[in-house]
């Protein structure tokens, strides 16, 4: 039989273990990605049965990813590093690479291929859900210190994510539970905003996630569904040439173009590669089940770079000098920006 190739969606579980259903998800045609929540961790041996297990449950490749900043946003905690909100790095430029190294090779050491990381918000200090996610309110350290960060990252062995294009930071509602705007013009948003995503697509960036944020000076439509800035903006005046994931589609940012089903297939449209759809699993049968099932052979390449490259199982990265070291650093940024 043949191997199955990434599919467009990533979805999710609700334990710390596979169930039969959990399996049938998983060997489904659309499926490409899973994203590993707190919930389905208790420790680092447990997730890496529970990944093995999910890479056994897939005839072909699948790609399992987290989200594992810092700060308020470290799925994985029990086992790895505490790791600061990225805007402890403005005071100690000199440990982002390191960070960026350290949270990879954590990650990659249990199974996982990588997590959505840098933060390329620029914070402009209204923002709550952003704010010290945020590496800083200039743009031209954020790109800096989330530059760094990505290139720790690929030290280790795992492509980087920049989220959230073109830019969350200016808006105080959460796209968790409403749809924020932006009435800024694209001028004021290129100038300030786009310049992180731009540095680090110059520097090989291998993925992006937009925002569930309208920009109404350039489309009614949020980003993440809109073609003006995937294609456009993101694609021909960028040059950018990665993955795209979409954000969470269950986000209520999102509800407003339609169903399930209709925001699976206008992000798709809109030049999303990954259509993330969780913590509503109904949800996400619908849109395995009824969204046609493609093959894109640009949508496998930029995929497949994806894909972690681990130097390291976890016993052998705790022997491992670099990291005692870094491990230490961070340990002790953290409790100073405490």
């Amino acid at each position: 039989m043949r191997a199955q190739p990434i599919g467009p969606v990533m979805i999710d579980l609700e334990g710390h273990e596979l169930t039969s259903l959990d399996k049938e998800k998983i060997n489904h045609p659309n499926t490409g990605a899973l994203i590993l929540f707190a919930r389905n961790y208790d420790n680092p041996k447990q997730v890496q049965a529970l990944v093995k297990a999910i890479r056994a449950a897939r005839q072909g490749d699948i790609l399992v990813a987290v989200d594992q900043e810092g700060g308020r946003v470290q799925r994985l905690q029990n086992g790895f590093t505490r790791l600061p909100p990225a805007a402890a790095y403005a005071q100690h430029p000199e440990l982002a690479e390191a960070a960026g190294w350290l949270m990879a090779a954590e990650v990659l050491a249990v199974g996982l291929d990588f997590s959505f990381a840098p933060v390329l918000d620029v914070d402009c200090g209204v923002s709550e859900i952003i704010g010290n996610r945020s590496f800083s309110s200039d743009s031209e350290q954020a790109a800096e210190l989330a530059g760094a960060f990505q290139r720790g990252m690929r030290a280790a062995g795992m492509a980087a994510t920049g989220k959230h294009f073109p830019g969350h930071g200016a808006v105080a509602l959460d796209s968790h539970l409403t749809l924020p705007v932006d009435p800024r013009p694209l001028e004021e948003i290129r100038a300030r905003d786009l310049l992180p995503f731009a540095r680090l697509i110059e520097q090989g960036l291998e993925a992006i996630m937009p925002a569930h944020v309208v920009y109404p000076a350039v489309d009614e439509l949020p980003a993440g569904f809109s073609t003006i800035w995937l294609q456009q903006i993101l694609r021909e005046e960028l040059q950018f040439d990665g993955a795209i994931f979409s954000d969470d589609l269950s986000m209520e940012g999102a509800a407003g173009v339609g169903g399930f089903l209709e925001r699976a297939q206008l992000a798709q449209q809109a030049g999303c590669d990954m259509l993330l759809v969780c913590n509503n699993p109904e949800a996400a049968e619908h849109v395995l089940d009824k969204l046609p099932i493609k093959q894109s052979s640009d949508r496998e390449r930029r995929l497949q770079a994806m894909r972690g490259r681990p130097q390291f199982d976890g016993n052998a990265l705790l022997q491992n000098e670099k990291w005692q070291q870094v491990s230490q650093q961070i340990l002790q940024l953290v409790e100073a920006h405490a």
